[in-house]
């Protein structure tokens, strides 16, 4: 199916490969070189995509899941017209350039996800296709022949499918019929170590096929490169095919067509080496300096740009005929994706009374129903906790194929996880970098263990999703330490980009949801499973306050003598420690600091107003470690925290055994005073 100029342009491809490997000194070239022919097929014959517009609305979505071979993307970006030249790519993996190790989302025009983490382009991809399906099932009931599902393809590794969350993710894909996505399995039977003999026996596409998916295989040609033939009518027969996601077996060789590096793990991630450098680039017919790029070659490649443009004009059309005909339905999608405005729903969040006991949990849940009558593009689910974290939208019926029973088919705003954490937060990665969808996902706090790497590339991206994460502390009482975490907030606030909100009372928690819809990266709800006492403070002051991360929530009448800091279910015990304190003549400050980042981001001046520098003794109490605080608490700072595990007990005494009470308070302060008495 190919012709002359189509070999030539695999060639010219693998050729730049070799030599932006070369002349890193680093790189992962075998992947790469091997899969050119099946990245030449994407990129010219089946991904819907414009070059000169990386961000029209009706393009195809790309994954690299296997992003050690970011070379393989880079090329092709270049040769079909995207804003990335021979210059880049001769600046691979350099400092500043546009070509780093692993693609990187933001940062590489074309590029539509981070991915390098094994595993995670797979789970991404899933939530990318759920997202495009959801807003598929807005234009649907309608004449939408023109606009033709948007699909997303993936190249992944044997890596990829051995690591955990890429059973969790094909689960779900195949629960949801998602028959957009299509996953190319570079089956090269070679990883670092050697093959992959020594560590698997699986039959991966009998997995797949277990899970829901529609497998195909395709074999290895006569002259051991990519049988190009049969791969084009496979990808062709997945994209048509209704009903499952696809999964193609292929069948390649690592570092083909390198003479002597073919076949082997070393390959895998290190230069070929100028020999064999030298002598892959003879066997392609390619003596030309390092990074030509023939004019003819060129030409044939960037006939990308006019196919791109014609599918675009295209699409542009059908879509004004299908708007013009459904009017209301068009206004109905307009609304329900356009961007966030919180400032536009913040009427509709419950309004708690003071002194009224309320869990964070319960008010998130609450919020959560509110928000979703104000804002269409709100959906989500938990990792089969929905009862437990308070997430399931009441009217929002489930996102179920629609002939199944309580199946709301793609109008469905409830997305049941499963016991999936790790594949739970990427696909909802996936669904934010769609862009129509505010979506979040619950499950206890000390699970978000399971959900650090999908977590982290979520805050490498500045991804706007909310994780709604209950039973935030030991006073979840009598399931004891396994479940009661200790060390996951300062784990969390940890990583750059995440914020880590731990709401005191309702109110806050109102205005946490409030302030999570208005940032640019992930936002994680620590919330208390036990009724707290709702602050006397006015929910405008509160609003203010949590979206600042840290505020006065009661104050001394005269000068302050010690500034007691507390988040979550602490404030209240902090409050309570502070009236004693004041019947010993001690005045105290109680801070409210539902967010260590947002308080981070204040400028000195308010930061000194909360905090003031003159006053010394300073208590820190939250139920966990203390790690990460003492930036906050000084020289003379004391700590009221939980420096080893929980057990299992009802929440009070769970509580009063690691040390969480009135007494210790005040105590701490008393001792803090001492200490910081000239």
């Amino acid at each position: 199916m190919l012709d002359e100029a189509d070999e030539r342009a695999i060639a010219v491809a693998r050729a730049l490969t070799v030599d932006a490997v070369e002349a890193a000194g680093s790189g992962h070239p075998g992947t790469a070189l091997a899969l050119a022919p099946v990245a030449h097929l994407l990129f010219q014959r089946h991904i819907r995509h414009d070059p000169a517009d990386a961000t029209w609305e009706g393009r195809d979505r790309f994954v690299l899941s296997c992003g050690h071979a970011s070379i393989l993307q880079y090329t092709q970006l270049h040769l079909t017209g995207y804003r990335l030249e021979r210059e880049d790519l001769r600046r691979f993996r350099q400092l500043g350039s546009l070509t780093p190790g692993h693609p990187e989302y933001r940062h590489t025009v074309g590029v539509e996800t981070t991915t390098g983490p094994l595993g995670q382009g797979v789970a991404t991809a899933v939530g990318m296709a759920m997202a495009l399906k959801r807003d598929q099932g807005r234009l649907a009931g309608a004449d939408t022949a023109g606009l033709p599902d948007r699909t997303v393809w993936v190249l992944c590794s044997d890596g990829d499918l051995q690591e955990g969350i890429s059973y969790e993710a094909g689960a779900l894909a195949g629960r949801h019929r998602l028959d957009n996505l299509v996953v190319i399995w570079d089956d090269n039977s070679i990883q670092i170590e050697g093959s992959t003999d020594l560590t698997t026996r699986e039959d991966t596409a009998a997995r797949f096929a277990a899970q829901g998916w529609f497998v195909q295989t395709v074999g290895l040609a006569a002259d051991g490169d990519i049988d190009i033939d049969a791969l084009d009518t496979a990808l062709s027969t997945a994209r048509a095919h209704t009903g499952r996601p696809s999964l193609i077996a292929l069948k390649s060789q690592i570092a083909f067509p390198a003479p002597n590096a073919v076949n082997t793990a070393a390959s895998h991630g290190a230069p070929l080496g100028t020999a064999e450098a030298a002598a892959v680039k003879a066997r392609l017919g390619v003596t030309s300096e390092p990074f030509t790029v023939p004019e003819a070659v060129l030409r044939h490649t960037r006939r990308a740009v006019t196919r791109g443009a014609e599918l675009h004009r295209a699409w542009d059309t059908a879509f004004a005929a299908w708007a013009a005909a459904h009017p209301e339905r068009a206004r109905a999608r307009a609304q329900a994706i356009r961007p966030v405005d919180p400032a536009a729903v913040a009427g509709a969040l419950p309004v708690f009374e003071p002194g009224t006991p309320v869990a964070p949990r319960d008010a998130s849940g609450k919020v959560i129903q509110s928000l979703a009558e104000a804002l269409p593009r709100l959906w989500g689910g938990s990792a089969d906790l929905g009862d437990s974290n308070r997430t399931t939208i009441a009217s929002g019926g489930s996102f179920l194929p629609a002939d199944e029973a309580g199946g709301q088919g793609l109008s469905g705003r409830n997305i049941h996880w499963g016991v999936r954490e790790h594949a739970m937060a990427a696909a909802l990665n996936g669904i934010s970098l769609i862009g129509y969808d505010t979506p979040f996902a619950g499950t206890f706090l000390v699970f978000s263990d399971y959900q650090r790497p999908s977590l982290r590339l979520a805050a490498l991206m500045k991804l706007p999703v909310v994780h709604v994460w209950s039973h935030d502390s030991v006073a979840l009482g009598a399931d004891g330490p396994t479940h009661q975490p200790v060390e996951h907030l300062a784990a969390l606030r940890a990583m750059p980009g995440l914020s880590v909100v731990r709401p005191a009372d309702a109110t806050e928690t109102a205005a946490a949801w409030l302030s999570a819809l208005d940032r640019p990266g992930p936002v994680g709800l620590a919330l208390a499973r036990q009724a707290l006492p709702v602050l006397p403070v006015p929910a405008d002051e509160v609003r203010a306050g949590v979206a600042r991360g840290a505020y006065v929530v009661a104050d001394a009448v005269d000068a302050v003598d010690v500034v007691l800091m507390a988040s979550g279910s602490e404030v209240s015990l902090a409050l309570a420690a502070a009236d004693t304190l004041a019947r010993r003549g001690v005045a105290a400050r109680v801070v409210s600091v539902p967010c260590k980042e947002w308080f981070a981001e204040q400028d000195a001046a308010y930061r000194d107003a909360v905090l003031p520098p003159a006053v010394r003794a300073r208590v820190v109490v939250e139920a966990g470690c203390a790690f990460g605080w003492h930036d906050l608490l000084g020289e003379h700072g004391r700590a009221v925290t939980v420096e080893g595990f929980g057990t299992s007990a009802p929440a009070q005494q769970a509580m009063a055994s690691v040390g969480m009470t009135e007494d210790a308070v005040v105590a701490a302060a008393l001792a803090s005073l001492a200490s910081a008495r000239p």
